[in-house]
């Protein structure tokens, strides 16, 4: 698929909209994976500074191509430096000096808690999935947390089966009651739209997709979404953008 099909996939809107959370000089704590993609979008386009930052230990990486998985040698590619991954947690995630964390799961709520432990019961799950790894601390100490994930009833729920990573309040705790240092989710990205947080911690429809109505975007919800007084319609990838990322920064579809 080249330029010559103009017309956008869900995939390359998640992308190009979540790279345009991101500014010149942002830290980023990044994984693999769309939020990946987005940020070379966005180094590629409008934050040619944005600084990158993987759990494996590259800081300041510039890969040579699109990173297969989180210990891929292509994050040390012209690295400012390779450090233990207790340096990257204590001594930049920790202090509060990671901007923008990016974070995806298998459950998410309306507060913005994230699951990436089992669906199901804990002691019984239906499916024992990956883990934490580093989704927790990201989500406790970024000062912005960026969540990219397609919709649907079964992902976006009323509650999660667990809750690995905090959103904005768990059990009916806020994050200032529980002492978490970070700003918590600022916007959740989706295949359909985006959602905010309003002051309450609860996550609004605010943007949709040229083509989606709140209608269905609240049909791919699965609890009440709430919808702001006025839902921008965003725009989408223009030709370069897609030439971007279909050319040059994913040609392999690996994430598109």
């Amino acid at each position: 698929m080249g330029t010559e099909n103009n017309v956008s996939t869900a995939s390359e809107r998640m992308a190009w909209r979540a790279a345009q959370e991101l500014h010149d000089g942002d830290v980023v704590f990044v994984g693999i994976g769309l939020p990946n993609l987005a940020c070379n979008l966005a180094r590629a386009t409008h934050a040619p500074g944005l600084f990158m930052i993987y759990e494996s230990g590259a800081v300041g990486a510039i890969p040579e191509r699109l990173p297969v998985s989180i210990g891929d040698p292509s994050l040390v590619t012209d690295s400012l430096a390779v450090v233990g991954q207790a340096d990257i947690f204590q001594c930049l995630l920790q202090r509060g000096l990671i901007e923008v964390g990016f974070l995806g799961g298998a459950q998410v709520d309306r507060w913005g808690n994230i699951n990436t432990t089992v669906i199901g019961d804990y002691a019984n799950p239906k499916v024992r999935l990956p883990g934490s790894g580093g989704a927790c601390e990201i989500a406790v100490h970024a000062r912005r947390l960026l969540i990219v994930m397609r919709m649907g009833p079964r992902t976006f729920v009323e509650k999660c089966d667990f809750i690995t990573s905090p959103g904005h309040r768990m059990n009916g705790r806020t994050r200032a009651e529980l002492g978490l240092p970070g700003g918590g989710p600022t916007r959740i990205i989706t295949d359909l739209g985006v959602l905010d947080f309003d002051a309450t911690g609860e996550a609004v429809l605010s943007e949709v997709y040229p083509g989606v109505t709140p209608e269905q975007v609240r049909a791919a919800c699965g609890w009440p979404l709430r919808v702001a007084d006025s839902v921008r319609t965003t725009g989408e990838p223009d030709l370069s953008v897609l030439s971007l990322l279909r050319e040059r920064l994913d040609p392999q579809r690996l994430y598109l």
